[in-house]
């Protein structure tokens, strides 16, 4: 098949009429990513939200809990090793349907098991199905939005991991009361296999699109041109760029991974409420992810329009967001349910909006050929840093009685050391020196961010 070239970038400032008047498709394929994500995290949250009762019914402990969940991070990483590079080489448009497919059929498979085994062998296989979900977004973000617009693109992207989570006690309690626990995997997952249809028929890439209008065309690469080619993923570690990203996203990702799968164990263990009781609170907690998640992305995106730079704007919101985390670490303390739940919405919120500038990093940091790998390289770092904190977890609270203190105290610094590493490996944002594939010739994108 010949290689469709991309055209060259095309002069539009964003403070002129005319750049805002450019046409809007391209919201129209972050709509899309933001409803596959809102899919993949109802499948991977139902199992978390059913989970004591799971246990009980299936006489499943703590520490064989924590190793589920580690089964799915641990699987979810190894799987974003390759995501990346993978999307890269056959594209966003088929490579994520595959996986859409793919992580719909694992979730469904949870409806056969019965023993903690089981759930583990369902949990891995759905780890690696979903791990192409972030790399793939953070490509069609960074072909589809020019860069300053990336932030939000990526919040509303992270906005549907949130939307996710909160349909999750919103429908499943209805599921599992009417036709028992097996149906809300059987139900959930079949959403999926719905969606890629929407997908297949809807995506391509901007210069392809026969929706896309010149002016938005031009829009989209007013950004100035980069070289082509690809990138072998293993060169991209010898970068300090690279690993601003993937050290942090090994600390910020364990830290998520426990408050997506610990916060329903949490408050069932330390209020007493049973799956309809633990409803509202949830709803809660992801209602305010939702705010942090647009607000995070929107915050930055306002602040360059303001005439800051783009090193100051991604680096003040996420400070703001790493201190936002801090009082979580008395969630376990507190008297009162709605207490705990506002402490652990406003981490929640903060973490979004935290993800939403740290995963524009890369697109920052690095050009559009690189995007999924480094992005596939960080998610990988951060799910193998959620399968150490999982399991931790698990025999942390076995052997303390249901005590979350230790946890809780992890989650609430590990965003301040998280920002410390970015700004230790990236104080500037100078973009990496990546070399063209043509010419062998290190190009740096004639652009300064700091």
């Amino acid at each position: 098949m010949p290689t469709v070239e991309e055209p060259a970038a095309l002069p539009l400032s964003y403070d002129t009429p005319a750049a805002k008047n450019v046409g809007s498709f391209r919201w129209v394929i972050c709509a899309l990513l933001f409803f596959g994500t809102t899919i993949n995290y109802v499948d991977r949250q139902v199992l978390s939200y059913v989970a004591p009762d799971i246990q009980k019914a299936y006489h499943i402990t703590d520490s064989q809990f924590g190793r589920i969940i580690g089964a799915f991070t641990l699987c979810y990483a190894t799987g974003q090793l390759f995501a990346g590079a993978w999307l890269d080489r056959v594209g966003n448009r088929l490579g994520y349907s595959i996986a859409i497919v793919a992580w719909s059929i694992a979730s469904m498979l949870h409806a056969v098991f019965r023993t903690a085994l089981g759930f583990g062998i369902a949990r891995g296989l759905l780890g690696v199905a979903e791990s192409p979900n972030y790399p793939a977004a953070t490509k069609a973000i960074a072909e589809w939005l020019p860069r300053r617009e990336r932030a939000l693109g990526m919040g509303i992207v992270n906005g549907g991991s949130n939307l996710g989570a909160l349909l999750v006690p919103v429908v499943v309690p209805a599921i599992v009361m009417t036709w028992g626990l097996g149906a809300a995997f059987l139900l959930t997952g079949a959403s999926g296999l719905v969606f890629v249809f929407l997908w297949v028929v809807v995506y391509r890439r901007p210069h392809e699109h026969p929706r896309l209008s010149e002016r938005e065309l031009a829009h989209i690469m007013s950004d100035p041109s980069e070289p082509a080619g690809k990138v072998p993923w293993l060169s991209l570690l010898g970068y300090r760029q690279a690993w601003a990203f993937v050290a942090s996203k090994f600390i910020t990702d364990a830290n998520w991974s426990f408050l997506i799968f610990f916060s329903t164990k949490f408050l069932n263990k330390r209020f007493n409420l049973d799956i309809k009781q633990v409803g509202p609170p949830m709803i809660a907690i992801w209602l305010l992810a939702d705010v942090g998640s647009i607000g995070g992305g929107w915050l930055s995106g306002f602040l360059i329009k303001r005439g800051w730079t783009i090193n100051a704007a991604r680096k003040i919101t996420m400070l703001g967001c790493a201190l936002c985390i801090t009082p979580v670490i008395l969630a376990p303390s507190v008297p009162g349910k709605w207490a705990a739940t506002l402490l652990i919405g406003l981490a929640m919120a903060a973490h979004q909006g935290f993800s939403a500038n740290q995963y524009t990093l890369v697109s920052d940091l690095f050009p559009r050929r690189a995007t999924a790998s480094v992005a596939g390289m960080g998610g990988s770092a951060g799910y193998f840093g959620a399968t150490i904190l999982s399991v931790l977890t698990g025999y942390l609270l076995e052997w303390s009685g249901g005590n979350y203190t230790v946890p809780f105290l992890i989650v609430g610094l590990g965003y301040l050391v998280a920002f410390a590493i970015i700004q230790a490996l990236a104080p500037k944002l100078v973009p990496a020196d990546l070399p063209d594939e043509a010419t062998g010739f290190n190009i740096v994108p004639p652009r300064s961010i700091a």
